[in-house]
C-alpha cells in the first residue's frame, strides 16, 4: 500500500502542498529512526549511557548488551542534509578552521555541535559517554573521533580492523579482531556502562539480526526481476536504514523487514516497478548499477532525474556499505565474537579496489544491468579514490558503458542540478547508442556522447 503525505510549502505561502508517495514500510523506517532520536534525547533522564559509533562495521548487537543508547554521527549528518540544515553547519565548521576538503559529514557534525547539540528532529542529543570506533576503510573516522574526544573529553575505544588488501579474510585477521574484542573493547564497555557482558544476550540479538538480514537480501535481490520492484539506490536508502544503524538485532527491525518483504513480494506479483516520491515509476527503460553514496541535500531532485527518464538502479554499492549480506554473510549466534570480526572485515569500504571491481561486475551480470554510473563524492576519499580506474576496468570486463558524475554528501554548494542532469541525459543516450550500434558513441567536449543522426 502506498500512502501519500502532504508536504507544506517551506515559505509558508499558499502554494499547493506536494504529496510524497512512500511504501508503508518506508514510513515504518522513518518512525524507527525518529524513535532512536527520542531515545537519545531522553537518555540522561532515564539514566542511560550513550555510545557514539559509525555505520560500516558497527557493533550494534554488542552495544545493546551494555544497555547503551546508540548515536551515529554519519546518520546525524545525512539526516540534517535531507532536512536542508547541513549547509549552515558546514560553513560554521569552516569558519572554525576546518578545511573545505574535509569530509562534509564531519563538518556537518562539528557544526551541529557548535549550534548546541540540536539533532535532526529538533531534540537535543546527549554528549556521548564513549566513542566506539571500528575502523573499516575510512581514515577520516579516526580524525573525526579525535575531534569529538577533544571537545567532550569522553573515553574512546578503537577496534582496529585489517584491510582486505589481498581480497580475502584470513584466520589470522579474524583472530586479531576477536582478541581486541575480548581484551580491550568488551572490558571497556563493561567499565563505562557498569553492565557485565553476557554472551547469551549477544547470541539472542544475533538471532534477530539473521532474520532481518535474510529478508533484506530477499528485498534487494528482488531487483533481478523485470521490472524491478525496487530502486536499489534511492529506495534502498529507506530499506537499509534500520539494519545499518541502531536497530540490527532488535525485534523492531525483524518486524520491519518482514513487512517490507511482504510489500515487495506483492509488487513483484503485480508486475510493478519501484515506488518513487511521485508514485509508481513508469516504464523501465534503463537498468543501472551505481557506485558511491547519494547526494543528501538534493536527494529527491537527484532521484527524480532518474525515474523521469525511466532509469532504475537495480543494485548499488552504497546499499552494501553497512554489510555485504547478499554475498552470504550472516551474523552467527553460535560464534558471536568471530561473527562480529567477520562482519567488520567484510564491509564494502574495507575491500581492495580489485575486490570492488569484482563486486560491481558481479552485479552487472546478476542484475542484467545496462551500465555503471559512478557518483563521485568530492569530500569522500573512501569511495572516490580510484573510481576512474574502477570505471575503466568495469567497462573493459563487461563491455557495458559507464559514466561519471560528481556531487557531495551534505554540502549543497557541490550539487549542480543542471550539470548532473546534462551528464545523466548524455549517459542514457550512450546506452541507447550501445543497444543500437553495439558500441558506445564517440565523445565530444565534456565527455558527452556524439550521437549519429538517423536518416529519415
Amino acid at each position: 500500500m502506498n500512502t501519500p503525505i502532504s508536504m507544506p510549502s517551506p515559505t509558508g505561502t499558499a502554494k499547493k502542498p506536494k504529496e510524497v508517495i512512500k511504501e508503508d514500510a518506508m514510513w515504518m523506517q522513518k518512525e524507527l529512526i525518529n524513535s532512536n532520536y527520542k531515545e537519545l534525547a531522553s537518555a540522561r533522564a532515564n539514566n542511560r549511557k550513550v555510545a557514539a559509533t559509525f555505520v560500516p562495521g558497527n557493533l550494534n548487537e554488542l552495544l545493546m548488551c551494555f544497555d547503551f543508547a546508540r548515536s551515529l554521527p554519519e546518520t546525524n549528518a545525512l539526516q540534517n542534509g535531507m532536512r536542508k540544515k547541513s549547509g549552515k553547519f558546514i560553513m560554521d565548521a569552516e569558519r572554525d578552521g576546518q578545511s573545505e576538503d574535509v569530509c562534509t559529514y564531519v563538518k556537518a557534525d562539528l557544526g551541529m555541535m557548535q549550534g548546541g547539540e540540536i539533532g535532526p528532529t529538533g531534540e537535543a542529543l546527549p554528549v556521548p559517554d564513549i566513542l566506539l570506533l571500528s575502523y573499516t576503510g575510512c581514515f577520516t573516522f579516526m580524525k573525526w573521533f579525535e575531534l569529538i574526544r577533544h571537545k567532550y573529553g569522553c573515553e574512546t575505544v578503537m577496534l582496529h580492523v585489517p584491510y582486505q588488501g589481498d581480497g580475502k579474510i584470513t584466520p589470522a585477521m579474524k583472530d586479531y579482531v576477536v582478541k581486541q574484542l575480548k581484551e580491550t573493547v568488551i572490558p571497556t564497555l563493561e567499565r563505562v556502562s557498569g553492565v557485565k557482558f553476557d554472551i547469551d544476550r549477544l547470541r539472542q540479538y544475533m538471532r534477530e539480526s539473521v532474520k532481518a538480514e535474510d529478508n533484506l537480501v530477499h528485498v534487494l535481490q528482488s531487483a533481478k526481476n523485470r521490472p524491478s520492484p525496487i530502486d536499489g539506490y534511492f529506495g534502498a536508502v529507506y530499506y537499509i536504514g534500520p539494519i545499518f544503524t541502531a536497530f540490527r538485532g532488535t525485534k523492531e527491525a525483524t518486524e520491519y523487514y518482514r513487512v517490507l518483504r511482504g510489500e515487495i513480494d506483492e509488487r513483484v506479483r503485480l508486475g510493478k516497478g519501484p515506488v518513487t516520491p511521485d508514485g509508481d515509476m513508469g516504464e523501465e527503460k534503463y537498468r543501472l548499477i551505481v557506485e558511491g553514496p547519494p547526494n543528501w541535500t538534493s536527494f529527491r531532485d537527484f532521484w527524480k532525474m532518474f525515474y523521469e527518464e525511466g532509469a532504475v538502479v537495480v543494485s548499488s554499492t552504497y546499499a552494501k556499505v553497512g554489510g555485504l549480506y547478499d554475498f552470504g554473510f550472516r551474523h552467527d549466534p553460535e560464534n558471536p565474537l568471530e561473527s562480529l570480526a567477520e562482519y567488520c572485515l567484510g564491509c564494502y569500504t574495507n575491500h581492495s579496489l580489485p575486490g570492488r571491481v569484482d563486486i560491481i561486475c558481479n552485479y552487472m551480470e546478476q542484475y542484467q544491468a545496462d551500465g555503471l554510473l559512478i557518483n563521485s563524492i568530492k569530500s569522500c576519499n573512501s569511495f572516490s579514490a580510484g573510481q576512474l580506474l574502477l570505471l575503466r576496468e568495469v567497462e573493459k570486463r563487461t563491455g557495458k558503458p559507464a559514466a561519471f558524475i560528481e556531487t557531495d554528501l551534505v554540502d549543497p554548494r557541490y550539487f549542480s542540478a543542471a550539470n548532473v542532469k546534462n551528464r545523466l541525459e548524455s549517459y542514457f543516450q550512450m546506452i541507447k547508442q550501445k543497444r543500437t550500434y553495439g558500441h558506445a558513441a564517440p565523445t565530444g567536449p565534456g565527455g558527452n556522447p556524439i550521437i549519429p543522426i538517423a536518416a529519415n
